[in-house]
């Protein structure tokens, strides 16, 4: 497995090709839950659990249940009742663990459960890494790597919004921006600066 390929995945995933920024998935809890950054980094790590054991399920599945048994067609239901399955296991946990981080996520948490970029990640994952039915060579590390990354690049979109709001409250806005209207502005441009990413090649 050459390193060209590993740094591409973890570049594109966090940068480039970010799913907030670049791919504008997941926009729901990006805008919901990034009003402070204790709720955005409880958030960014839930979805990179989920992302990442989505990511290893999904493969197993893809590779050894719906190819052999060409069910390919089936990917997108299979797909999500996986996600499903492992936001209410993560819920559960946030739950038991940090009620007052359970209260913080509200209605967002189950939203992973609908966040497309979830979703994207896996069916990304069978789209570059499967090619007439058959993985490529290393395709499930690249697999794993690539959701992983793929959550970190959410999270570091998710901390960063939430610092830019949390000084927003401090400043003087006009009461026609406050809120949500900012909030898409400042989004927009964040998304304009990660486009300067686009010139990494490996």
């Amino acid at each position: 497995m050459e390193i060209s390929a590993i740094l591409s995945i973890i570049i594109g995933m966090v940068f480039v090709n970010n799913f907030v920024l670049s791919k504008f998935l997941g926009l729901c809890p990006f805008l919901g839950v990034s009003r402070n950054t204790k709720s955005a980094l409880s958030m960014g790590l839930a979805v990179i659990f989920v992302m990442s054991l989505s990511g290893f399920i999904t493969w197993l599945v893809y590779r050894f249940i719906l190819v052999p048994l060409d069910l390919i067609y089936l990917r997108t239901i299979v797909f999500i009742l996986v996600i499903a399955s492992f936001v209410q296991f993560v819920e559960m946990v946030i739950r038991k663990m940090s009620p007052a981080i359970y209260r913080a996520l509200g209605i967002y948490l189950p939203l992973i459960t609908t966040n497309c970029a979830v979703l994207g990640v896996t069916v990304l994952n069978v789209n570059k890494f499967f090619a007439n039915g058959k993985s490529l060579p290393g395709s499930f590390v690249l697999s794993l790597l690539q959701s992983f990354f793929a959550g970190v690049g959410f999270t570091l979109a998710l901390i960063l919004m939430s610092g830019i709001r949390e000084r927003l409250d401090l400043n003087d806005v006009p009461k026609s921006l406050a809120g949500i209207p900012i909030a898409f502005i400042v989004a927009s441009l964040m998304s304009l600066a990660f486009m300067g990413f686009n010139g990494f090649r490996f």
